[in-house]
């Protein structure tokens, strides 16, 4: 029974890593709407089988980020102006929740967590749009997972990283300092248990989010998806998977920062 538990870990574990490095490689554009990301390629990279591959893709469909077809074919998602327009609104109802749930209630190791990610999103703030997207939502991501509500954990998750490829995909460049603010200021306001003016902050700050959501078209690149993913996979260190050595080059590595 404990090995089929700590098997079933593994997996666990496996599965996330291959999910946080494709969701990047997604929002951070290095992947375009419409790749192909075949099962063989990805175990390949991340050095697991094809099973744990499907997995992870089918994670990431749920999330809205990838699409899965016929014969097992699995490509990056596209979404329509309309499908946007409809998530945004869905998500500031779910946002108003999770800040019902935390007002008043963050622990000082959370709120000094949720500042951190916040100077995070700082250093990033003069670097590529993707990433500074990436790390907002995070942080909206990170605030459900603080109610402890699996099911506001599970939906604010899917439906922020949906609309995290949109924005990704078809906003018009913005400055992050607005949205650093914002953030710093939310989390004040929550710690202070100020629920109706933290939720009139979580609704201001969504819309104009969503007003950014301009479409415009993408610019493929056609580079080989082993390429494209190594960074990714290379970003942190990958549990192993039992009985399977990582892939060469790929997830057994921990990328080094000077």
């Amino acid at each position: 029974m404990a090995r089929d538990e700590d098997k079933d870990n593994r997996v666990t574990d496996r599965v996330g890593f291959i999910c946080r490095s494709l969701r990047r490689a997604i929002i951070e554009q290095a992947l375009e709407p419409g790749a192909k990301l075949p099962e063989d390629a990805l175990g390949e990279r991340f050095g697991v089988s094809r099973t744990i591959a499907r997995h992870a893709l089918g994670q990431l469909a749920a999330e809205g980020l990838v699409e899965l077809r016929r014969n097992r074919i699995a490509v990056v998602a596209t979404p329509s102006w309309q499908e946007a327009r409809d998530t945004f609104d869905i998500r500031l109802g779910l946002e108003r929740l999770v800040v019902r749930q935390l007002s008043g209630r963050l622990t000082k190791a959370q709120v000094a967590k949720l500042q951190a990610h916040v100077d995070a999103e700082e250093e990033a703030r003069n670097g590529p749009d993707a990433v500074s997207i990436r790390l907002a939502t995070e942080f909206h991501v990170m605030l459900a997972v603080m109610t402890d509500s699996p099911i506001l954990i599970r939906y604010v998750s899917e439906i922020a990283y949906r609309c995290c490829l949109t924005l990704s995909l078809y906003s018009r460049p913005h400055s992050s300092e607005c949205a650093i603010s914002e953030h710093r200021a939310l989390i004040a306001a929550l710690a202070a248990g100020e629920t109706e003016k933290a939720m009139g902050m979580m609704d201001h700050h969504l819309d104009s989010v969503a007003s950014r959501a301009l479409v415009a078209p993408g610019k493929p690149r056609g580079r080989d998806i082993m390429d494209i993913l190594a960074p990714y996979a290379e970003a942190e260190t990958a549990p192993p998977e039992a009985g399977k050595a990582p892939a060469k080059g790929g997830a057994g590595r921990r990328k080094t920062t000077a």
